[in-house]
């Protein structure tokens, strides 16, 4: 049975920092797309940043680009999420990913839209 175990969340106040980690279990294979979405109240699910471990190819949503920094272990199946200068837009649920179609061109490979296995999140509350 596949789990993914998130870990890391709290409340900080503006201009702290906050490490997430994603703790990937039954899965033959260290998966190579994993992500980080988050979700705050009356709002949608975005995608805040993925990772492509076999080629190394990072996005990250234009919000958090520059205080974020996404990281995997592929020894431990782990996933990070460093979160820097945090600010109060964002507070929210955060949910690792992993297991999804990849698009790859040019060396590099951009995982798909559609996500295989969740785990149940972890809080992320920063206030002013």
């Amino acid at each position: 049975q596949v789990q993914l175990v998130e870990s890391g969340g709290g409340s900080v106040q503006a201009g702290g920092s906050l490490r997430l980690s994603c703790a990937a279990s039954g899965l033959k294979y260290s998966p190579s797309c994993m992500a980080w979405f988050r979700q705050a109240p009356g709002k949608e699910r975005v995608r805040v940043a993925d990772i492509h471990s076999d080629t190394n190819t990072i996005t990250y949503v234009d919000s958090v680009k520059g205080r974020f920094t996404i990281s995997k272990d592929n020894t431990k199946s782990t996933l990070y999420l460093q979160m820097n200068n945090l600010k109060p837009e964002d507070t929210a649920m955060y949910y690792c990913a992993a297991v999804a179609n990849a698009n790859c061109r040019g060396g590099a490979c951009y995982c798909g839209a559609v996500f295989a296995y969740w785990g149940q999140g972890t809080q992320v509350t920063v206030s002013s």
